[in-house]
């Protein structure tokens, strides 16, 4: 049964506010559920809870909005071992489907018309150890890896993995994000320019847009 029914903490129809497709409107699912502890996790309200809701029912709330865009997120959507029919049915709907996850949990059954949103967490997350370096093998040139970082200790360490790994290669953006409440914007802006690292720079659009809160 379950596997035809996931646990949500909130569907929404908004601007996507980070990755390549930023500023477009997008349908978000949340799934509930983590395995993480992330010291500067932005969604903790999606740890525990959730109204747990057929396929049938998700797919028909998405279609409502008449999007494009479909990101998959949460907390950790492939927690929910139900999470890879899901995107398996969104795409099969024709849409542009995005999955954000902490690449913690394997990849490898991640239908290949997802666009995959990879975190490899830095030292300042306090989860270094949970990242699951086999999972880049599963990214090809449509995916993104991220790196959220909170000072310089997490910068240089981002830009070894990015080096180690060869990341502007082998995936379309490599992105690089500022913790809110960590390294200022302008900052991390002056460290990428000043190494000329081949990575975007984003910061959080819906946060510039209508603050910290739910459901943007």
């Amino acid at each position: 049964m379950h596997s035809e029914s996931l646990r949500i903490s909130e569907i929404f129809y908004s601007l996507q506010g980070e990755s390549r497709t930023s500023g477009l409107p997008t349908v978000f699912v949340r799934l509930t559920g983590c395995p993480l502890r992330c010291s500067w996790c932005d969604t903790e309200y999606a740890f525990s809870g959730g109204e747990r809701r057929t396929l049938d029912s998700i797919l028909q709330q998405v279609a409502g909005y008449g999007a494009k865009y479909v990101c998959v997120t949460g907390g950790e959507p492939l927690a929910q071992p139900g999470c890879l029919l899901l995107l398996e049915r969104l795409a099969d709907a024709g849409y542009e489907v995005s999955l954000e996850t902490s690449g913690a949990l394997d990849l490898a059954e991640v239908d290949a018309r997802i666009v995959k949103v990879m975190d490899l967490k830095a030292p300042g997350s306090g989860e270094v150890e949970k990242n699951r370096y086999q999972n880049i093998q599963h990214l090809d040139r449509k995916d993104q890896v991220k790196f959220v970082i909170a000072d310089r200790a997490d910068y240089d360490w981002s830009a070894s993995k990015l080096i180690e790994y060869d990341l502007a290669e082998k995936v379309s953006d490599v992105l690089f994000s500022p913790v809110s409440t960590g390294v200022e914007p302008a900052e991390l802006a002056e460290w990428i320019l000043a190494d000329r690292l081949p990575v975007r720079f984003q910061i959080q659009l819906h946060r510039v847009i209508w603050g910290d809160k739910t459901g943007v």
